[in-house]
């Protein structure tokens, strides 16, 4: 598969997806919200062992797996949240965020983004776990971001520095594919787990 038809498949993907999320009923993401925030939740304990930790998060917008409920059962349990903040060149810095902290429209990408001091990949990069957007992940860990490489990019740093930090994607449950499923590019950096409405899939063992 040539460079233009693996984007082109992705594209596909990503677009078949953001239909389904845009017939999402506000019932439905509510529920979904919830659900997501109990086993996200569940899933940053495991990796932190229960100790109040720094997370990398991102708050879901439109018919995204609603995040905001699960930003909040991190910090009421003593996390620090990061949230990304889109820089030129599909950079990120990171912001603090905490109930009542204001957001804004991001000037590079469709998301609503935390206003404060922008910190760089250093301070990102002592995170006990790392949540990260997705529209679609296969079983062998594969994903389709949101088409702008700012993930893509950041997780190569990381790999740069010697960070390895435990991350898992969030889709629901109908974007979770079979293996082989979405093409990969030379960038890509696979995804070892999933956060679902129906619960967390350890992509890396199997299960």
């Amino acid at each position: 598969m040539t460079v233009e038809e693996t984007r082109e498949a992705k594209d596909r993907i990503r677009a078949a997806h953001r239909r389904r999320r845009a017939s999402l009923t506000p019932g439905e993401l509510e529920d979904a919200g919830a659900a997501l925030a109990k086993h996200g939740a569940a899933w940053a304990d495991s990796v932190t062992q229960g100790n109040a930790s720094l997370v990398c998060a991102y708050l879901g917008v439109g018919g995204e797996p609603p995040t905001l409920a699960l930003m909040k059962v991190l910090h009421d349990g003593g996390h620090r949240v990061l949230l990304p903040v889109c820089e030129p060149g599909r950079e990120m810095k990171w912001v603090f965020w905490a109930p009542g902290t204001d957001l804004a429209p991001s000037s590079f990408a469709p998301i609503l983004e935390p206003v404060g001091t922008r910190h760089e990949i250093e301070v990102a990069g002592d995170a006990a776990a790392l949540f990260i957007p997705a529209t679609a992940v296969d079983l062998a860990g594969s994903r389709v971001g949101q088409g702008g490489g700012y993930y893509d990019k950041f997780l190569g740093h990381l790999a740069s520095a010697g960070k390895h930090i435990p991350l898992a994607a969030v889709i629901y449950d109908e974007e979770l594919l079979p293996a082989g499923r979405i093409p990969v590019e030379e960038f890509d950096r696979p995804v070892p787990g999933v956060v679902l409405p129906s619960g967390f899939r350890d992509l890396a063992r199997g299960f």
